[in-house]
């Protein structure tokens, strides 16, 4: 009989020692061994974001351990029996099985995002609803068998839906999930600094069962309600000063521009025929399809379901290496395609420019510089210089606000009990920029236009 005192450890630059138990061990390693989640190692967690936080290079494979690790504190913390113990734990680890490429990066291929990385995420879950893989990890649990019902249940947390249990589906996707208070942790640690601290054993244990119109959830205690305001703080910073940093978006917005030219001339440019026939290259081209049918507006979910299942096998192989082995291909080309100058300033890091904007006045930067690119197209690519947004909300009492349970069991949302959360709540912050190449920057045209769209943000300080 298995010893439940026997710890499986995971040594952890965040959470220390991630101890196990047997059993949980053999809940969540044969999904750890399969090479669908040993891809997650070769996607990095952050993008672009080491080429400004050179520590950030952790994946999300390490970030999916952690989560875990994670949800199992949560679920002993509030005293959830095995069988729902291991659906929580298993369904933190496979959370982001369907991220792409650079993670988020990725999905701004796909005209207005419509393909996110959770679109995918039902078809990497079917390859591990097959006979074949519950035999096997049935024979390993025999206590706690994997079935079709239970495995729904554990895809239907992943998917942000509806759960038979609440408390369950808090666990993994809620404002207070497990999902977030690793990942502010683990990318504050890699990216060396300390924005996204927060006191987590502390979290842990004020986390409780409450009762709410809905059954129950995953809350806190009113003892927790300090630590929750440092959390949902360290989220807003970790937004502004790492997730939306300025040049790290400038970077991803590159090589977004990157793949998309090059997925529009994969087809009929003659020097590109090498990397059509990579992996990366036959799914470049079938998204620059997808884009084009598309823009009819037209049949848009058909046309998004049939592209998912018919280019599953190619996406579930692509990593990072994918992208960067093209992007060196082709930054050491003499090329004048843009695919091949956006692969060189990325490769070689030739940093774009940065120049602040007013967000209260974006509209009109934007057509202020719409009327530039009219006037220089032909000598200026459109990329080399364009304006990015980055909005966030730090916290909404309107999607599903953190409860908070009082000594006398009154429970409330969060907001009601604290003067600093109810101020940062629905708020919409917006940041925007210019983000300008490097090796024009000093052109005369594009010193004109910075000066005009500079003059935007100075008559707005000079207003206040």
């Amino acid at each position: 009989m298995m010893n439940q005192d026997i710890h499986h450890v995971i040594k952890d630059p965040v959470h220390g020692t991630m101890q196990f138990s047997s059993q949980e061990d053999s809940w969540i390693k044969p999904f750890i061994d399969s090479p669908l989640f040993q891809r997650l190692r070769h996607i990095k967690q952050l993008g672009m974001g080491d080429f400004i936080f050179p520590g950030a290079v952790h994946t999300r494979f390490n970030h999916c351990l952690g989560c875990s690790y994670v949800a199992s504190q949560i679920a002993h913390k509030i005293g959830l029996p095995d069988e729902e113990r291991q659906l929580v734990i298993i369904a933190c680890l496979l959370h982001d099985v369907g991220h792409g490429p650079f993670s988020h990066a990725f999905e701004d291929i796909f005209h207005q995002k419509l393909i996110r990385h959770e679109a995918w995420t039902p078809f990497f879950l079917a390859d591990y609803r097959q006979p074949e893989f519950f035999a096997k990890y049935n024979k390993r649990n025999p206590q706690h068998k994997l079935s079709e019902e239970k495995f729904f249940q554990i895809e239907e947390m992943i998917m942000h839906k509806a759960s038979k249990k609440r408390v369950l589906a808090d666990i993994v996707s809620s404002q207070l999930d497990s999902d977030r208070l690793d990942y502010l942790l683990r990318d504050s640690h890699f990216c060396g600094v300390t924005y996204g601290e927060f006191d987590f054993r502390w979290m842990l244990n004020c986390m409780a069962i409450v009762k709410s119109s809905q059954g129950e959830r995953l809350g806190i205690t009113h003892k927790g309600i300090g630590v929750v305001e440092h959390y949902l703080v360290a989220r807003r910073l970790m937004t502004r000063n790492i997730y939306h940093y300025q040049k790290k978006l400038a970077l991803e917005f590159f090589l977004i521009q990157l793949l998309v030219n090059l997925s529009e001339s994969l087809e009929d440019y003659a020097p590109f025929a090498t990397i059509k026939n990579t992996r990366l290259g036959k799914f470049l081209l079938q998204a620059n399809a997808f884009n084009q049918n598309i823009a009819g507006g037209k049949n848009i979910e058909t046309l998004k379901q049939d592209f998912l299942t018919q280019n599953y096998a190619d996406y579930k192989e692509l990593c990072d290496y994918d992208v960067f082995a093209v992007m060196k291909q082709l930054a050491t080309t003499d090329s004048t395609h843009a695919a091949a100058q956006l692969a060189a300033r990325l490769h070689y890091r030739q940093m774009p420019k940065i120049i602040r904007l007013d967000h209260a006045n974006i509209k009109q930067a934007e057509d202020i510089l719409a009327d530039f690119k009219k006037q220089h197209h032909k000598d200026l690519q459109d990329w080399q210089v364009a304006i990015i947004k980055s909005p966030h909300q730090s916290y909404s009492i309107e999607s599903d606000p953190i409860l908070v349970v009082n000594e006398h069991g009154l429970v409330k949302p969060i907001n009601e009990m604290s003067f600093m959360i109810n101020a940062i709540s629905d708020k919409n912050e917006s940041t925007a920029f210019l983000c300008v190449d490097k090796l024009i920057f000093d052109d005369a045209r594009v010193q004109s236009i910075i000066q005009k769209l500079s003059a935007l943000v100075s008559s707005v300080e000079r207003s206040l």
